[in-house]
């Protein structure tokens, strides 16, 4: 069953639609390829950069590297830093840098999170790990951070570095909080919320922050920016959620029910069993202890008979309005349409 967000709560239209109206003269909103044409120049550029600085004497590294930099993805973090920094109007070369510095610590983040979750498959590939194995995944993840932190240091911000050396941190010690989450079924809710805005919204919130800086926006511009990428980060991963149950392996390029297997207590099984019936409650409450898929469908049976599925997609819409409504300090551009719009894409993907 694939559950359709805009049915259970409309989103709201953002206020202008400049390239529509530029191209078309209607008042359509932006899609996601259309964000994407935006900013094509800039994300080439930026892929130039990521393949030049990946680029090691160490021939694992270069192969393993491109080997996760070129499995597809969406690239959304490193388009944020180029929305948002473009947004205001910044014709400098160090939004290029940042949002290959972005790629490549989340690109650091999967391989760890791989080897972690023992993961096989992602976006329809098999994980590096599964190739060359999990020493290889991680060091050369620690190679990424590394050069991360090497890239940073050249854009010569003490504001850029405080940012994303406190979101790399935050980042980890979320990673370690999903770890001790992992086979209790006594998470609640809000421990929950508190890892996916650590482990995944934190570096959303980095990505657009420090596109406000680069352009020496003042505070309250930057805390705009920092609180849409937040709430941008959370509606993503609350979707993610949803589609673990929700959705096909070929939709989403890894297995259905993978959060369950490995014991994550994420929100739609939180909320089933909360709601549900003691023995529906008692039954994810085991599937989550023991992990493993042998009771998928009938948790799957159980979220779907509870609507806990809806009610998360409701959660992710909430955040998404939010996002968009911290977007009011933005100037009026096809740039600031692009960051609505990926607000609405967030809640509203299949994938």
């Amino acid at each position: 069953m694939v559950i359709t967000t805009s049915e259970i709560h409309p989103f709201p239209q953002p206020r202008m639609h400049y390239v529509a109206q530029q191209q078309t003269g209607t008042t359509e909103p932006m899609d996601f390829a259309a964000v994407r044409a935006l900013i094509a120049a800039d994300m080439d550029a930026v892929d130039v950069l990521i393949h030049h600085r990946l680029r090691s004497d160490v021939i694992l590294i270069n192969q393993l590297g491109n080997y996760i930099v070129n499995s597809g993805g969406k690239r959304l973090r490193p388009q944020l830093v180029l929305l948002a920094s473009r947004a205001y109007g910044y014709d400098g070369p160090h939004h290029l840098a940042l949002a290959a510095i972005i790629e490549f610590i989340h690109t650091a983040t999967l391989l760890h999170d791989d080897v972690v979750d023992a993961s096989e498959l992602r976006r329809g590939q098999k994980t590096a790990n599964a190739i060359w194995g999990n020493e290889a995944a991680v060091l050369v993840g620690d190679f990424l951070y590394s050069r991360a932190f090497e890239m940073m240091v050249e854009v010569n911000s003490m504001r850029v570095m405080e940012i994303l050396a406190h979101a790399t941190n935050t980042i980890a010690a979320g990673e370690v909080l999903q770890l001790l989450n992992c086979h209790d079924a006594d998470t609640t809710e809000q421990r929950y919320l508190d890892v996916i805005r650590s482990k995944t919204a934190k570096l959303f919130e980095a990505a657009t922050q420090v596109g406000a800086v680069i352009c020496n926006r003042p505070a309250a511009e930057e805390r705009a920016l920092a609180s849409y990428g937040l709430h941008l980060g959370t509606a993503f991963q609350l979707i993610d959620d949803v589609l673990d149950y929700g959705s096909t392996s070929a939709e989403t390029g890894k297995n259905v029910g993978d959060d369950l297997a490995e014991g994550k207590p994420t929100l739609p099984l939180i909320y089933a069993m909360r709601t549900g019936t003691p023995a529906q409650a008692a039954l994810i409450r085991r599937a989550i202890e023991n992990g493993g898929r042998d009771d998928i469908d009938k948790v799957i049976q159980a979220i779907e008979s509870t609507g806990a599925l809806a009610y998360t997609a409701r959660s992710a819409q909430e955040e998404a309005r939010k996002a968009a409504a911290a977007l009011a300090v933005i100037p009026d551009s096809p740039y600031q349409e692009a960051l609505h719009a990926l607000a609405e894409f967030s809640v509203k993907r299949s994938f």
